[in-house]
């Protein structure tokens, strides 16, 4: 690999000298095969893999056929391909593809710069094109999906597809059984987005047509190895940041090779923003493929098992395909654009061996999924409530030690914390890099506000809050109103927008959005001015609390990871927003004067109180089937706790609603100041020309009663 970009350099030179057109096709003909390898070399990988590892051997009962036992891997291996095809494709449409130019004259640091010194403004025809991909992936999908559906029914039931009553049988699954209508939501979901795919035209209807894809994603994460009951949480979330750092990793690339023809100048540019976003999925799929194996070897032993030395390969993989795109990131993508369009043949041979390693280890992964892991997917032994309940045993009592010393890791919102650090320094520091200053009180806080909102989910507000409500409470008024404190006075999207480079730097000629045109897109959109109107904000922040608890979306999200993670989101954003417009520095809403802020605070204090009133005097218990079920040998009874958890509601919430009423008191004060100063600075320098002016109304005013009065 380090001989890499000097081989595509001699390509170049040896293109020059050579008939032009032949390298072309020569190009064209590789691209082509990008879709042939992909899906080729993950069959190739998956049926290698079942047969090491004698997952598809005969079952001595209920046998479904050898066409179901090697069909099913087969197909699953295709259908994963077909979705990171469909995601690959959309993401570029999103983020990373220019779409149209915004100006053809050549621009300072607008236009790119070609090899023979003249500028090459953006070209944008693979954009279009890109979205027609998606939808035929899509459609690909779908047809997979719904095969891998009528295959995975004949497999966990041991019966033949060409039984007579298997379309009966076929029925009950998908409409009675979890899996069915598990498998069965996956189906609609791709056709949806084949639908959308072919509807949108624009980055935003691309992102929701990518949104889609991600729900599709989620729910085939719940197929998958459980890995235990004890673990099923964090080996479903690991296996959800696998997926779709998978699948953009390989179907943006795979999507990048079918579109090479069409990139034309695009190609420096778009290689150049995949890289990027390469680089965090590679993150993410090693942090989620280390989880996955912890959670399903049990220890060093299990490499030694059949499952640990399959597992093992696809490390090796994965490194070989880690290896070949920091290759890409350092040699390649620097020197892309002064290669010339007919040389770039060897570009995209290159970029097929790793379009070839990714099938084999996409189909080293289904084979994986498909062979016993050591550690069994079997429920606990422990039968005790709290199990039957929540599935997890039950912490111990709580005291301060227990809150700060246990954990149970939420592998995506620990996952965002780590990645919001990450980010966030990198920006202060970028600014620091080019002699701009940025406050070390607003880089403190962010790093609280990660640290807090990393314990908030994973330490003893999480453990404690599924089975106590008063826990409950207290990790929900953490997140509604202390973590967006400090959030706000990070002032995050202010650093985005001074760190990100604009259009123009990014060399960004043309209408796409990278991700500081997406910041100013969602702050400036309607739904986000509208939701960032201080009184909204202040609606939305309390009023949301009645709907949250005292409907089924609470109990939503106590049984379910979804609803678990929508809580978290939403109540996170509310609380920021309903800061920000009183207090934050960031770029938004328009913040009314502060008299008006100050009784928007004092109204929300006085929601707070009387909720929390509610739930002290209140006799009915909340979600009664979950907390009243626990059989906990320490504590109060249920109902007290939830009354306890009322105080809570009232003193969490009042005292950083006191704090923010001093912030906005303090600003008020500062404020004036300002103002004090300027028109100070302003009579020095002018005069004080409004005091002159009412001194000569008062003495009109004299002159016309006739005279002054004695």
């Amino acid at each position: 690999m380090p001989a890499y970009a000097d081989r595509v350099e001699a390509a170049t030179s040896t293109t020059a000298r050579a008939d032009g057109r032949g390298d072309v096709r020569a190009a064209a003909s590789a691209r082509t095969r990008a879709l042939v390898l992909l899906p080729v070399a993950g069959a190739v990988a998956v049926v290698l893999g079942l047969t090491f590892t004698g997952a598809a051997a005969p079952t001595v009962v209920g046998d479904p056929g050898a066409a179901v036992r090697w069909g099913l891997p087969v197909v699953e291996t295709l259908a994963e391909l077909a979705a990171s095809l469909t995601l690959g494709a959309l993401v570029l449409a999103v983020c990373l593809l220019p779409r149209r130019v915004a100006s053809t004259a050549p621009a300072r640091g607008g236009a790119r710069p070609r090899p023979d010194g003249a500028f090459a403004p953006a070209d944008g025809s693979a954009y279009a094109r890109s979205l027609v991909l998606a939808a035929a992936a899509a459609g690909t999908w779908t047809v997979l999906a719904l095969v891998q559906l009528v295959l995975t029914y004949a497999s966990v039931a041991g019966r033949s597809p060409t039984s007579p009553t298997f379309g009966d049988e076929l029925a009950l699954f998908v409409t009675q059984i979890d899996l069915g209508r598990t498998l069965l939501s996956v189906v609609a979901l791709a056709a949806v987005v084949t639908v959308v795919a072919l509807l949108v035209a624009t980055p935003t209807g691309a992102a929701w047509a990518a949104g889609i894809v991600l729900v599709a994603l989620w729910q085939q994460a719940q197929t998958g190895h459980a890995a235990g009951a004890a673990s099923h949480e964090v080996a479903t979330q690991s296996m959800v940041l696998h997926l779709v750092g998978a699948a953009v990793w390989i179907g943006a690339l795979a999507a990048l090779a079918v579109l090479g023809g069409r990139l034309g100048t695009d190609v420096a540019p778009a290689v150049a923003r995949y890289s990027v976003v390469a680089g965090w999925c590679v993150a993410g799929v090693a942090l989620s493929g280390v989880v996955n194996g912890v959670v399903r070897l049990g220890g060093w032993d299990g490499l030694t098992t059949t499952y640990g030395l399959l597992l093992l390969v696809k490390v090796a993989l994965f490194v070989v395909l880690a290896l070949l795109g920091l290759a890409h990131r350092r040699r390649t993508v620097p020197r892309l654009a002064q290669v010339a369009p007919a040389g770039r043949w060897l570009l995209w041979r290159l970029v097929l061996v790793e379009v070839a390693v990714m099938g084999a280890v996409s189909g080293v992964a289904v084979a994986l999924g498909s062979t016993a892991p050591p550690v069994p997917d079997e429920p606990l032994a422990d039968t005790s409530p709290a199990v039957l309940v929540t599935g997890h045993p039950l912490p111990p009592e709580p005291d301060l030690a227990q809150w700060v010393l246990q954990w149970r890791w939420d592998v995506l919102t620990a996952s965002a914390a780590a990645a919001g650090l990450v980010v966030y320094l990198r920006w202060v520091h970028r600014l620091r890099r080019r002699g701009d200053a940025w406050p070390w009180g607003r880089t403190a806080s962010w790093v609280v506000a990660m640290l807090t909102f990393a314990w908030t989910t994973s330490g003893g507000p999480a453990m404690y809050g599924h089975v106590l409500f008063s826990a409950h409470m207290v990790q929900h008024m953490v997140l509604a109103m202390v973590v967006p404190i400090v959030v706000a006075l990070s002032a995050p999207v202010t650093l985005a927008l001074r760190a990100l480079p604009a259009r123009s730097a990014q060399v960004r000629d043309d209408v796409s959005r990278g991700p500081r045109e997406w910041i100013l897109v969602l702050v400036h959109s309607r739904w986000g001015t509208f939701l960032a109107h201080p009184v909204v904000a202040a609606v939305n922040f309390a009023g949301s609390m009645i709907v949250f608890y005292y409907s089924g979306v609470f109990e939503w999200a106590l049984r379910t990871e979804v609803g678990h993670l929508a809580m978290i989101v939403h109540f996170s954003l509310a609380g920021y927003l309903f800061v920000n417009a009183l207090v934050g520095i960031d770029p938004g809403p328009t913040r009314p004067a502060y008299p008006m802020r100050l009784l928007l605070l004092f109204a929300t204090m006085a929601f707070h109180a009387f909720f929390g009133v509610a739930l002290v005097g209140g006799e009915a218990l909340l979600v009664a089937d979950w907390f009243g079920l626990m059989g906990r040998p320490w504590g109060d009874s249920a109902l007290r706790d939830q009354q306890v958890g009322g105080s809570v509601a009232w003193g969490i919430g009042e005292i950083p609603t006191v704090a923010l009423a001093i912030v906005v008191a303090v600003q008020w004060t500062k404020d004036d100041e300002r103002v004090a100063r300027r028109r100070d600075r302003r009579v020095d320098r002018e005069g004080d020309t409004e005091m002159d002016e009412y001194n000569a109304m008062l003495a009109g005013l004299a002159d016309r009663d006739g005279g002054p009065t004695r």
